[in-house]
C-alpha cells in the first residue's frame, strides 16, 4: 500500500490527521521489524503461592495482522512488538522509545481470524493480492471502495485467491511468536484469535483463548456466524487435545443478541444449547475500550453508578443498541431464570476485562491514553491537533455519529492463580476466579459461605481459612443451612499508582416470582460517612481533582477495605448471584488530562472525572430443588 493509498483510506473515513502522519506515513515506511532476541525461560522453579496471587493481563489485543488495524489505523505493530511492550520492555515506535508504565503478567493477541494477515500483502504493490480486484479496490481508496471491502468481510468472503494460504501462514507465525515470548513465572502468553461474527452489524464477537502451546486453524465467521457452531467446534477440538474457551465481548453493542432468550436462529434456548454454551464460555468481557458491559441505566434505574463509560450503539453506523440482552448483569439474571426452567444456566459467566486496542500497544491508564488518535500509539507523543480530534473538537469520522471522546483506555483482567503460568492462569479462567478492572491493578478477594463470623478477617491467615470454609469468586455456595443466610468476605486493596478506595458494594441479582431482580448494598467504605436512612444511599466520597490543573491526591478514601457481610434479604428458595463492585475515589478522565495539556475546553459529552473500578466474578446460590 502506497503512502497515498493509506492517506486515502484515512481521509475517506475522516480519520484524525495523526493517523495519516503518525501511522499512515511514518509506520509504513519504517524498516522491517528486527526479530527479538531469543527469550530464555527463567532458571529454577517457578514461584508459586499457596493461597494464590493476583496476576493482571489483557485477553484482547490487535496487531497489524488484523484487517481493521491495518487498514483503518494504519497499524504496523507486529505481535513481536506487542509482546515486548506488554512485558515491560522498551520498544522503538515511530522513531521514539516507548515503554509501558507497568508490565503485564499475561497477554493474548487476538487478531481477527477472518482474512488474517491478508491485507498486509498490500505492502508489496506487485503481490498477487495487490493486483487482484480486491487489492485494486483497496489501493483505489475512497469511501465507496472502503465500504465495499467492509461488506465483503462482514459477509464472510475470503479475499483473494491465496487468502487461505496467507492466513494459515500468519497463524503459524502468531503461534510461534506466542510460544517464543512465554516465560513461565514472569510473563504468560496465550495463543488466541477473535471470531468476528456481526450479523446485521450486531456484535457477536468472541475471543478464543487456547491453553496449550499449539492450536488448530481457527474456526472463523466465514465458517459460521452462529456462536453455537463455534462452541460445537470447541467441544470437538477438545476431544483432540486442544483445550480452549470463548469469551464474548462488547455485548453492549449486540442489540440484545449476546444474552438473548433465544438462540441466533430465533428458537427459545433449550437445555442442549444451555449446556453447550456453559461448557465453552465461562467468562464475559465486562469492560474494554468501547465501553462497559456491566449494566445500563435503562436496566438498573436505581444504580447511581450504572452510567459508567457507556457505548450503547452498534459498532458500525449510528443505530442504538437495545440494552436488554446486551449487558452482563442482565445476563446473570436471565441465567438464573433459565436455570429454574432448564436445570442449566447458560449465562453463568465470570468477569473479564480487556483492551481491544488496535495498535498492538496495550495501555490502561488515563496518563498514557490519548484518545482515538493516540490510543493505538500506546506511548506515542500527543500534539494539539491529535487532542482536538480525540476530544471531538474536530471531525474524526471514525464512524458516522461517533464522538471518539466517549471511548476509554483498555481494561484489565485480574486472576487469582497459584503461579504465573499458562496452566495456572487458564485454570483460573475455567473456575472463574477472575475479576475485571477498568484499568487499575486493584486487588479484590471475594469469598462466600455459611460459617464466616463478623470477626473472621481479624484472624491471622484468614485467606487460607476462607478457601477452606467457603468458596471464592466464581464458585457455588453449598446447599443453604437451615435458617441461616450466607456471609461474604470481601477485601479490596488499592493500586499503588491509582486512587484510594471510595467503597465496596455487593450487587445481588436474584429471582422472585419467576422474574429477575437486583439490589445493591454498600458494605464497606472510607471515612465516617453513614448511609442515609431516607434514601438508602451512601453520600459521595468527595473529590480532590483540580479541574484547572488535573492534579489530585489521596487525602480522601482508603488504601484497603475489608469486611464480612451477611445478606439481610436472603430467602432460601430464591436463586441468586452475588458479585462485588469496588470504586476508587474520583480521578481525572483521560479527556480532561488531554484538554488541560493543550489548553482546550473540557468536553461536555463526558464527565471530567471518573471513578475507576473493579467487578468480581459472582458467587452463585442455587436452591436444592433447582440444582443441575
Amino acid at each position: 500500500m502506497t503512502k497515498r493509498t493509506k492517506w486515502l483510506f484515512g481521509a475517506a473515513l475522516g480519520l484524525p490527521l495523526a493517523y495519516h502522519v503518525l501511522i499512515g506515513f511514518g509506520a509504513a515506511d519504517a524498516a522491517e521489524p528486527v526479530s527479538a532476541a531469543p527469550v530464555t525461560n527463567p532458571s529454577g522453579p517457578v514461584p508459586t503461592f499457596a493461597d494464590k496471587e493476583a496476576f493482571f493481563g489483557d485477553l484482547h489485543l490487535h496487531t497489524t495482522n488484523s484487517f481493521d488495524a491495518y487498514v483503518l489505523m494504519g497499524t504496523r505493530t507486529t505481535p513481536d512488538d506487542a509482546y515486548r511492550f506488554a512485558s515491560g520492555q522498551t520498544i522503538d515506535y515511530l522513531g521514539q522509545p516507548i515503554r509501558r508504565s507497568f508490565p503485564l503478567d499475561f497477554e493474548a493477541i487476538t487478531d481477527h481470524s477472518e482474512n488474517l494477515g491478508v491485507f498486509n500483502q498490500l505492502d508489496d504493490p506487485q503481490s498477487a493480492f495487490s493486483l487482484s480486484e480486491v487489492g485494486k479496490l483497496a489501493r483505489k481508496g475512497g469511501v465507496e471502495a472502503f465500504l465495499k471491502i467492509v461488506k465483503l468481510i462482514t459477509d464472510g468472503v475470503r479475499l483473494g485467491d491465496n487468502a487461505a494460504a496467507v492466513s494459515a501462514s500468519t497463524w503459524r507465525r502468531e503461534k510461534d511468536t506466542a510460544n517464543h515470548f512465554y516465560q513461565p513465572g514472569k510473563f504468560t502468553t496465550f495463543i488466541a484469535y477473535e471470531w468476528t461474527s456481526m450479523p446485521g452489524g450486531q456484535n457477536l464477537h468472541r475471543n478464543v483463548i487456547f491453553k496449550g502451546s499449539d492450536a488448530p486453524a481457527p474456526f472463523t465467521s466465514i465458517d459460521s456466524k452462529d456462536p453455537k457452531d463455534l462452541w460445537t467446534w470447541l467441544s470437538k477440538i477438545r476431544t483432540q487435545g486442544f483445550e480452549a474457551i470463548a469469551i464474548p465481548h462488547n455485548g453492549n453493542a449486540s442489540n440484545g443478541l449476546m444474552y438473548d432468550w433465544t438462540s441466533l436462529d430465533g428458537k427459545p434456548i433449550d437445555e442442549a444449547y444451555a449446556q453447550l454454551r456453559a461448557a465453552n464460555e465461562p467468562l464475559s468481557e465486562v469492560s474494554q475500550n468501547k465501553g462497559t458491559s456491566e449494566t445500563h441505566p435503562a436496566l438498573s434505574a436505581n444504580d447511581e453508578f450504572a452510567n459508567y463509560e457507556l457505548f450503547d450503539k452498534l459498532l458500525i453506523g449510528t443505530q442504538p443498541s437495545k440494552p436488554a440482552g446486551s449487558y452482563w448483569r442482565d445476563a446473570l439474571g436471565r441465567g438464573l431464570v433459565l436455570q429454574q426452567k432448564l436445570g442449566v444456566n447458560p449465562y453463568k459467566d465470570g468477569a473479564e476485562g480487556s483492551s481491544d486496542l488496535h495498535g498492538g500497544l496495550q495501555v490502561t491508564t488515563a496518563q498514557e491514553y490519548g484518545g482515538i488518535a493516540g490510543a493505538n500509539l500506546g506511548g506515542g507523543r500527543f500534539n494539539r491537533e491529535t487532542a482536538e480530534q480525540a476530544l471531538g473538537l474536530k471531525p474524526s469520522g471514525l464512524s458516522a455519529g461517533l464522538n471518539p471522546v466517549i471511548l476509554s483506555p483498555g481494561a484489565l483482567t485480574g486472576v487469582w492463580a497459584e503461579s504465573n503460568t499458562r496452566e495456572a492462569i487458564y485454570d483460573a479462567f475455567r473456575r472463574k476466579e477472575t475479576y475485571a478492572t477498568s484499568g487499575s491493578r486493584l486487588k479484590v478477594r471475594f469469598f462466600g459461605g455459611w460459617d464466616f463470623a463478623s470477626s473472621f478477617v481479624a484472624k491471622p491467615g484468614w485467606v487460607h481459612e476462607a478457601y477452606r470454609l467457603g468458596v471464592p469468586m466464581g464458585g457455588d455456595l453449598p446447599t443453604a443451612a437451615a435458617g441461616r443466610a450466607p456471609s461474604f468476605v470481601v477485601q479490596a486493596v488499592k493500586d499503588p499508582l491509582s486512587g484510594n478506595l471510595d467503597r465496596v458494594q455487593v450487587v445481588k441479582v436474584y429471582v422472585e416470582n419467576g422474574k429477575q431482580q437486583e439490589k445493591i448494598f454498600d458494605v464497606a467504605w472510607s471515612g465516617t460517612r453513614k448511609i442515609d436512612p431516607a434514601t438508602g444511599k451512601l453520600p459521595a466520597v468527595g473529590s480532590t481533582v483540580d479541574l484547572t490543573t488535573g492534579k489530585w491526591d489521596n487525602s480522601i478514601g482508603a488504601a484497603e477495605l475489608t469486611t464480612v457481610w451477611t445478606d439481610p434479604t436472603f430467602k432460601a428458595d430464591q436463586p441468586a448471584a452475588y458479585y462485588v463492585r469496588v470504586l476508587e475515589i474520583p480521578t481525572p478522565r483521560w479527556s480532561t488530562l488531554r484538554a488541560l495539556e493543550f489548553g482546550l475546553p473540557l468536553p461536555k459529552e463526558v464527565a471530567p472525572t471518573i471513578q475507576q473500578r473493579a467487578w468480581s466474578s459472582p458467587i452463585w446460590y442455587t436452591p436444592a430443588r433447582s440444582r443441575s
